[in-house]
């Protein structure tokens, strides 16, 4: 009770399972800096990147339990990742406390400007009659998964080209070298708005902010599916729910200040929250969901 009551005593370290500069890691810093705020202690993030997160998860999970090294991860490593590597170094389950969601990215899917399609039926169509190349980020990627989700409930021919990254997958895309590509809404939005890309659909619930004339799949006539990609911290299994519970309070407490909400709406994110129950059920799902999908389509990690 006394060290929960005394925490934290010196700098927490957050663990960001990829590079420097991208989506999960401009994500964490802005969180270390709210909760770094709300609990009067140096919050530092340490960048772990490497075989597509694994390094930085393991680096977490085998770490002292005691609320100084936190994982913020992404949605791969803990719900993607277990079932596309025959093995990995930790459970995400059984490694793991999950701490608080912190918010979704939704996905859209884009076609070059100079494509015939302007719409979902104008893509059935178009599919019909060939074999269509849609890219992704990455072999295993959310973006994949969405790939294959639309492919199983569109029941159209597809072949996924994966990339390295997010960069050369819309190199791909403007070059004419794929027909679609599903993407963050944060990153194929600038080249939405310039008119070098189309959005066709979103892959989320709900119409985004930075795309209100963009409609769902829902909407455009294909249903059964949603994706995208999140982020939540964890911490190591057997760290104590006092502090569990102190940095959820800090973090759900932080989502709702005028920076939080500014950066994340200018990005199309959706801000999540909640309790480490509703994370743990949320993981559920989601881990469910992913398994059905990669087990379906044969997604392995090569």
């Amino acid at each position: 009770m006394s060290f929960a009551q005394s925490y934290p005593s010196k700098p927490i370290k957050l663990v960001v399972p990829y590079a420097p500069g991208g989506g999960t890691d401009l994500t964490a810093r802005l969180i270390a800096k709210i909760l770094s705020a709300s609990l009067n202690q140096p919050v530092l993030v340490e960048n772990k990147a490497g075989a597509g997160g694994i390094i930085g998860q393991e680096y977490v999970a085998k770490a002292v339990p005691d609320g100084y090294t936190l994982l913020f991860s992404a949605a791969g490593p803990l719900t993607i990742t277990p079932f596309t590597y025959p093995s990995l170094p930790y459970d995400p389950v059984q490694s793991f406390e999950p701490i608080v969601l912190i918010s979704a990215q939704p996905l859209v899917l884009v076609v070059n400007s100079d494509s015939k399609m302007y719409s979902i039926a104008d893509l059935l169509k178009e599919g019909a009659g060939k074999r269509l190349n849609y890219g992704s980020f990455g072999n295993g990627s959310a973006a994949h998964l969405a790939g294959e989700s639309f492919k199983m409930a569109s029941k159209l021919e597809m072949t996924h080209i994966p990339y390295k990254g997010t960069s050369p997958a819309l190199t791909a895309l403007l070059g004419g070298d794929i027909d679609m590509l599903f993407d963050t809404v944060s990153t194929a939005t600038p080249f939405i708005k310039s008119g070098k890309l189309r959005a066709i659909a979103l892959t989320s619930k709900s119409r985004s902010s930075l795309l209100p004339d963009v409609p769902t799949m829902a909407q455009a006539g294909v249903s059964g599916f949603e994706a995208g990609t999140w982020y939540g911290i964890l911490a190591p299994v057997g760290t104590g729910p006092m502090v569990i519970q102190k940095i959820n309070q800090a973090v759900n407490a932080g989502l709702k200040s005028k920076e939080v909400i500014e950066a994340f709406t200018s990005e199309g994110s959706v801000i999540l929250g909640g309790s480490p129950a509703q994370f743990r059920n949320f993981m559920a799902a989601e881990l469910k969901k992913n398994e059905l999908v990669v087990k379906a389509a044969g997604i392995t990690a090569n």
